[in-house]
């Protein structure tokens, strides 16, 4: 996609963050824009802010957990514009804390929104991209595609899942014309940490330092970028870089890096103890009670 002028652009989670900056960068070189949020408020002042005489920008409140919300928006978006050329899968959450402490709630959570809304929502507009003359897809897929780190367990799943799906499209659509691209920042400075959910008894999630962390407005720019040169995959931040390198080259470096800690182990191997301990004590505490009816049958015989 040479130019982004007079072409429409579908992106979800448009209302803030990174997807706020790509509205706005795309707005700024001429591209019409279907915005999709569950946060209406937020869409509406994004649709005042990028209100213009010769732009086209719609609104579409969703709820991507909702599968039937999604195809409804879908055909709405197709129904409403005169065609959507570039679809960009923003939209994202996460969940914080230990794996084993994770309800089945956050992993469908997660999954759902930053994995199985963009199968859907790319699935279901790829027949008309078809039609399109110059269509493009990106994904907004993270590091953490590519790299794993601990108690970031079901981002880290459903983002090396984007990362598949959207080296699987391009290596299908390529040939038919389609770009696809997928955007591997690292760190960027938005609200995904401040509203993650947490499975830790004390519900905080760390926040990354801002000095490792891109702004939006980065992402933004790099991420045209890429769409017109038809890029395959894209690093942003210095850190996203190191860690794909030393993932590929030095491999054991990274296994060091997580299984490093003074007291992780130790404290899990004292509480296998007490564990243990408590196995003991009450398997002696049944041994040392007689059955409650041994009286009833003394008497009996």
């Amino acid at each position: 996609m040479k130019s982004l002028q007079n072409h429409t652009a579908l992106i979800t989670g448009a209302a803030s963050g990174i997807g706020r900056a790509l509205a706005q960068a795309l707005a700024a070189e001429g591209c019409h824009l279907y915005l999709v949020d569950r946060d209406s408020d937020g869409l509406s002042a994004l649709q005042k802010d990028l209100n213009s005489a010769v732009l086209q920008v719609r609104t579409h409140v969703c709820d991507l957990s909702s599968p039937d919300q999604i195809t409804a928006m879908v055909a709405a978006a197709v129904a409403e514009t005169n065609g959507i050329d570039l679809l960009i899968n923003n939209a994202g959450i996460a969940c914080y804390g230990p794996t084993h402490q994770m309800t089945m709630r956050q992993w469908n959570q997660v999954l759902q929104i930053n994995l199985l809304a963009p199968v859907q929502i790319t699935q279901e507009l790829l027949p008309h991209l078809l039609l399109r003359r110059d269509p493009h897809i990106v994904n907004m897929c993270s590091i953490s595609g590519l790299v794993a780190g601990g108690r970031f367990t079901a981002y880290h799943t459903s983002k090396f899942g984007l990362v598949g799906f959207t080296e699987a499209l391009r290596g299908e659509y390529r040939r038919q014309g389609i770009g696809v691209t997928a955007i591997c920042p690292g760190p960027v400075t938005t609200q995904l940490y401040r509203d993650a959910s947490s499975s830790r008894t004390d519900g905080k999630v760390p926040q990354p330092p801002e000095w490792a962390c891109a702004t939006p407005e980065t992402v933004a720019r790099r991420t045209l970028l890429a769409i017109r040169r038809n890029e395959r995959q894209v690093l942003i931040t210095p850190m996203a870089h190191l860690l794909f390198q030393l993932k590929r080259f030095l491999p054991g470096l990274i296994d060091f890096a997580n299984g490093f800690s003074r007291h992780g182990k130790k404290k899990r191997l004292q509480q296998v103890a007490a564990y243990e301990q408590q196995l003991s004590n009450n398997a002696a505490v049944q041994c040392a009670t007689p059955p409650a009816d041994s009286g009833t049958h003394r008497k009996a015989a």
